[in-house]
């Protein structure tokens, strides 16, 4: 029985001046599944979700949503739609606890004051809800977290939201292994509540222990969406590294026309 994808990308372009970083990208993310967004630096990955996520708009192409074509002009849009993102970075504020990071920008207010046993209760419900027991106090300040406590305060954050879409941009860098389990389950846990997970990542290990799917990025352009079980590690490096890995990828004259591309992809300036 096929699933309706929650989240499509087809023949998206985006280019910064002379410089090409998407061509013609397809994207499928289905509902409770978990979509690992794999490709060298500077293959695209980073500009393909800012489009998604409305920080850049796109030069051609369009985006379906439940089956539905919209238009994302920023990142309100995206939001309304249920998307939300995750960057490396975490976006948290150090000296604030959980609970205002969680609502930092979308407080909730009673009258003319903040609306705190609300807000802390919706945050306990959403952490609970995500089964995690990791966190000591809803108030701590964020500084005193682990990395990958910040990093389940940031993935609640996203949730909390309603969202359908999460979007994760590298969750377990620069984590140990200890952190890095507990995050790969909560990444699962987010898909087998039936949201649509993309996971960003350079750890193929990850990938494999936790992706349904693997989408694969080669100098700007899509060279293969797969089921996980249907590759094995060295194809997927491969895609990565060269475009085509047996009969999977970019025809090999396609290749060949891509070293001119990968030349314009080093312009100095290029976002990618």
């Amino acid at each position: 029985m096929s699933v309706t994808p929650l989240l499509e990308a087809r023949g998206i372009d985006k280019r910064f001046g002379p410089v090409q970083v998407l061509k013609d990208v397809d994207l499928t993310v289905t509902p409770g599944e978990v979509t690992a967004l794999v490709g060298d630096n500077g293959a695209g990955k980073s500009t393909l979700v800012k489009c998604i996520s409305g920080i850049y708009p796109i030069d051609a192409g369009e985006f379906l949503f439940d089956g539905q074509p919209v238009t994302i002009h920023g990142p309100r849009d995206a939001a309304g739609l249920g998307i939300e993102v995750v960057y490396q970075d975490l976006a948290l504020c150090d000296n604030l606890d959980i609970v205002q990071n969680m609502f930092l920008g979308r407080e909730r207010r009673s009258g003319l004051v903040l609306d705190e046993p609300t807000m802390e209760q919706m945050a306990a419900e959403t952490l609970a809800g995500l089964s995690v027991r990791t966190v000591k106090s809803l108030r701590q300040h964020v500084s005193s977290l682990s990395g990958g406590q910040r990093q389940t305060v940031a993935i609640a954050k996203a949730v909390l939201w309603n969202s359908k879409v999460v979007i994760l941009d590298e969750p377990t860098a620069a984590l140990g292994v200890a952190q890095t389990a507990q995050v790969l389950e909560l990444v699962r846990r987010l898909a087998d509540r039936g949201l649509a997970v993309v996971l960003i990542s350079h750890n193929m290990n990850d990938v494999f222990a936790v992706s349904d799917r693997i989408a694969a990025l080669y100098l700007g352009q899509m060279v293969a969406q797969v089921k996980t079980t249907d590759v094995t590690h060295a194809q997927v490096v491969e895609l990565i590294t060269a475009g085509r890995s047996g009969d999977l990828g970019l025809a090999a004259e396609k290749i060949d026309n891509g070293v001119e591309y990968a030349d314009t992809l080093t312009t100095p300036g290029a976002e990618q």
